[in-house]
């Protein structure tokens, strides 16, 4: 149960409600595949392990009708602590970019 998403979840501090929408997803995608839950928990768990090491290893990942998963920098940059208001120096880090495909930005404005 290694790389099933539920357990996944769990080990990177996902836990409570995102836990259950996981199984929800499993639930859902078994349903309308017709295919066992088990069999879908390790399919969902192979491809969030494979997007999250290639765009760790600074690829792009596409699902076509629904989006890109990719890397970008940010910058590094001043800050305000806001207890204190002292200025304080944010050092730059890489961050995930998702961008929905039109398809799919379609359908949320339908």
């Amino acid at each position: 149960m290694e790389n099933d998403p539920i357990s996944m979840s769990t080990r990177t501090g996902l836990r409570g409600r995102n836990r259950s929408r996981t199984q929800e997803l499993v639930d859902a995608v078994a349903s309308s595949a017709d295919v066992s839950k088990a069999a879908v928990t390790g399919i969902i768990g192979a491809v969030l392990d494979v997007v999250s090491k290639t765009v760790a290893a600074g690829e792009s990942v596409q699902l076509i009708g629904f989006g890109t998963f990719a890397t970008g920098d940010r910058a590094a940059r001043s800050g305000r602590n806001s207890k204190t208001g002292e200025t304080i120096e944010i050092s730059a880090a890489k961050t995930l970019k998702f961008s929905g495909a039109k398809a799919f930005e379609d359908a949320l404005n339908q």
